[in-house]
């Protein structure tokens, strides 16, 4: 019998409590399959779509698993762009929030600095792209000795850009007694390879892609002449009118060109390619995720992995060269049981790619006529009604988690030779608080940064205020977000 909640895993109070708040409510397909193996410390290789759930199928169970007590990082997770590295350690903070489990992530155009300091802490977690976690363990700054769970996630496209060779010289510097978990959309050769050499007898799991049935997504296809792609992307979104859309170009010239058009028309949009600062794209993915903008423009880079459940649309723009993407960027629409629409525009001269995607999915993407001037004409009082409301804005999964989260800012750290213990046994003692009120402790050279969990922040900042840390009085301010 399969298992239908949650709490009927071997899961402790804490990780069932985090779970409840982000309205986990019941595992999906992979969850259910690999959480339980997971939890038996068993290698697995994992077939499964983005938009499938398998985060938190792994998440959850090394949150379980790893020690607190242990400074040293227990798991390493490689992801191969730098959006899902924040994202996964975002799904690991958020999973472990009350039994404190730091994780943290590390990736390019970071600087590098700024990853060091937050190594140095306490971290059960390492979540990174395999160049900069590469670049940390040839600089001694990620220590590998007690590394007992390490992650592959996106295999495939890890291969697609050339980083299986950096992820098979990571795997050789990894403790041999490990367990290891290898998540991939697709099982190329390369990949079943790579999980022979270095996995012990893993169990397969394959989840039946459903992202691509037109059960959840509609797919259509336009044959469009290049020149007249801009004409028919405003006639096609004024008839669909969507609440929420990826529109996916091939080139980052050719995203700022469309997502420059858009705005002179007055769409709700913004866009995200490879050119861009690296914090400038977390803040568009945030506010995309928020619902703050209807249209987003973007290259490949957010066809993986980036976790937004209400696209209603995604628009290939440009049909993509590889098979591949055609599914991860469809897969960025119909997710967790909602309906999807995925269009593609094909020029005269793509014929070729479109057959190699046809016959990579299975099926013949149904050619459709372009709206019709009436259509177009007929919809333009509904879309520009839709254009001047402000988009709804969404509530993050985590935000309920969160609510009752307050972090502070202590003068004090490793200089003054406090410890995380410290602050532990002061603040317990303080009337109506107790240690599992204590989230997770950031201890620097010259600062401390204390979450306090359960709406106790506010007592702890008055009490703390008068009161001394290991006999020093030191500055204490709720920290900025």
């Amino acid at each position: 019998m399969s298992v239908k909640r949650f709490k009927d895993y071997k899961l402790s109070d804490e990780i069932i409590k985090a779970l409840t708040e982000l309205e986990y409510k019941n595992p999906t397909e992979v969850q259910s399959k690999v959480i339980p193996l997971a939890l038996d410390k068993k290698d697995l290789v994992v077939k499964s779509q983005t938009g499938s759930g398998k985060t938190a199928s792994f998440g959850v169970p090394i949150c379980e698993l790893v020690d607190w007590k242990e400074n040293k990082p227990q798991a390493l997770i490689l992801t191969p762009t730098r959006e899902l590295a924040v994202q996964v350690k975002e799904d690991f903070t958020n999973i472990g929030r009350f039994k404190r489990i730091k994780a943290t992530a590390v990736y390019g155009k970071q600087p590098i600095a700024i990853q060091k300091t937050e190594l140095k802490q306490k971290t059960h977690v390492v979540v990174g792209t395999p160049g900069r976690v590469t670049d940390h363990i040839d600089r001694g700054t990620l220590v590998l000795d007690k590394i007992d769970y390490l992650v592959i996630d996106e295999a495939d496209e890890m291969l697609n850009m050339g980083f299986i060779e950096q992820v098979e010289a990571i795997i050789k510097e990894l403790p041999g007694n490990r367990v290891t978990m290898l998540f991939s959309a697709t099982l190329p050769e390369a990949v079943k390879s790579l999980s022979r050499k270095y996995m012990k007898a893993p169990t397969d799991i394959e989840i039946k892609a459903t992202g691509l049935t037109t059960e959840r997504i509609d797919h259509l296809l336009y044959e469009v002449p290049e020149d007249d792609k801009f004409m028919r992307l405003t006639d096609i979104t004024v008839v669909e009118n969507p609440d929420s859309c990826i529109i996916f170009c091939r080139t980052k010239d050719r995203v700022d060109t469309v997502s420059d058009q858009l705005k002179r028309k007055g769409y709700s949009s913004d866009k995200i390619h490879g050119g861009m600062e690296q914090d400038d794209r977390i803040v568009v993915m945030n506010r995309f995720r928020k619902g703050e903008f209807r249209y987003l423009v973007a290259t490949d880079v957010a066809a993986r992995g980036i976790d937004i459940d209400n696209i209603t649309h995604v628009i290939n723009y440009d049909l993509p060269l590889e098979k591949e993407s055609y599914v991860h960027r469809t897969g960025r629409t119909g997710r967790a049981g909602q309906k999807g629409k995925a269009l593609t525009f094909v020029t005269p001269y793509e014929n070729r790619f479109l057959r190699e995607i046809e016959d990579y999915i299975g099926f013949t993407i149904p050619k459709v006529s372009p709206p019709s001037k009436e259509e177009v004409h007929r919809s333009r009082s509904a879309f520009q009604e839709k254009m001047k409301m402000y988009p709804e804005v969404k509530k993050s999964k985590s935000e309920q988690l969160n609510k009752q989260i307050m972090k502070l800012y202590f003068n004090g750290g490793k200089k003054k030779k406090i410890r995380a213990v410290d602050f532990v046994g002061t603040i317990a003692k303080i009337d109506g608080v107790e240690a599992g009120d204590i989230g997770i402790i950031t201890i620097m050279d010259t600062s401390t940064y204390v979450e306090i969990l359960n709406g106790k922040g506010p007592l702890v900042l008055k009490t703390m205020k008068d009161t001394k840390v290991k006999g020093k009085l030191l500055k204490v301010f709720e920290a900025e977000k």
